[in-house]
């Protein structure tokens, strides 16, 4: 149901000062009441645990009650679980929102009524106050780079991605192709898309080719089959590139089974175990980290700086991304688990 700001000030004003500190104490009559926040990611995935992490962090560091909210099912919960934030009265969300063009008029009926930042993937026409995030588009091009370094001769390249609705995966994805094609840098307040649909996109001053992109809505068990059909389709093909966690995964799994190994290059987004391994084996190249313990320390502490009135300068605050190969594989990894271990104990 459809959430109207005159139906909100309605629910939430009577209750307000019953939650607005989560069931936390507001302290001496007349005083401040303390803040609660919410974390709100897109989905369940262990790049998500990651984020946790820093959200304790921060929460210990601030002094501040905090949520942490995985949505299973995408935009139909992510907007139930933040409703019911907003009756609560919660002090603060930070979000990432799944289809931030259709989810922008909701997200501005959440700004109305708590403070409302994104993070992870950006809603810019909607009325948050400040993106927290990698430079996708910047993100995307160093992901190309690893691409020529893994791929120095060139050669047909495939990527795999869970959608194209959310705002990052496509900044993403243009970056690669950017890069591998030759092409000028783009400012990230104004990128050119290739269509979705583009196929055999190449340059004549390039030695490679992104054949196709292929999605797969978040079901892992098709993004195995992508990269299935993709080798069977594509006997020359030399590289896989996975836009989100899962994909580089299922690539190197699909690449075993076909007896590939080192044949098929694999580079990647994020740091899910089973790409690390293969980097570390030599069976990938590399991967770009967007470090997302900062993502979930970053969000609470910008959430607590607005709550105590201090607004930010800027719509924009830069998370800076990490090129994790072979030469820094075990110290990333070592912080990576540090990171899981206090993702999940909370």
């Amino acid at each position: 149901m459809k959430i109207h700001c005159k139906i909100l000030s309605l629910l939430v004003i009577p209750i307000l000062g019953s939650f607005l500190g989560c069931g936390e104490k507001s302290g001496e009559e007349g005083s401040k009441p303390e803040a609660s926040f919410a974390y709100v990611t897109n989905g369940v995935d262990p790049f998500w645990d990651l984020c946790a992490a820093g959200v304790r962090i921060a929460e210990k560091e601030f002094g501040v009650s905090c949520e942490v909210l995985m949505p299973p099912k995408g935009v139909v919960d992510q907007k139930r679980m933040m409703e019911t934030l907003l009756a609560k009265g919660v002090s603060g969300i930070a979000v990432s929102p799944v289809d931030a063009e259709n989810q922008t008029p909701f997200l501005n009926e959440v700004s109305e009524n708590t403070i409302l930042i994104t993070n992870d993937s950006d809603a810019p026409e909607s009325k948050r106050l400040v993106f927290i995030g990698t430079n996708n588009y910047k993100a995307g091009r160093a992901l190309g780079g690893l691409v020529k370094k893994a791929l120095p001769e060139g050669g047909q390249v495939m990527l795999f991605v869970g959608r194209l609705e959310q705002l990052n995966a496509r900044q993403r994805r243009q970056g690669v192709i950017d890069e591998l094609l030759g092409r000028p840098a783009q400012s990230l307040e104004q990128v050119n898309y290739d269509p979705v649909d583009a196929t055999n996109l190449t340059s004549g001053d390039s030695k490679y080719s992104i054949l196709d992109t292929r999605t797969d809505n978040f079901d892992k068990a098709r993004a195995k089959s992508n990269a299935e059909d993709a080798i069977a389709k594509y006997q020359d093909l030399k590289c896989m590139v996975g836009l989100f966690a899962y994909n580089s995964p299922s690539c190197i799994d699909a690449i075993k089974e076909a007896d590939k190994l080192g044949t098929i290059k694999i580079c990647g987004f994020d740091e899910q175990d089973a790409l690390l391994q293969a980097i570390t084996d030599g069976h990938a190249y590399g991967t770009i980290s967007q470090q997302p313990w900062e993502y979930g320390y970053e969000s609470i502490k910008m959430l607590k700086n607005i709550w105590d009135g201090n607004q930010p300068a800027t719509t924009y605050q830069e998370v800076s991304f990490l090129e994790v190969t072979k030469g820094n594989i075990d110290e990333f990894w070592a912080k990576k688990k540090e990171m899981a271990e206090l993702g999940k104990s909370n």
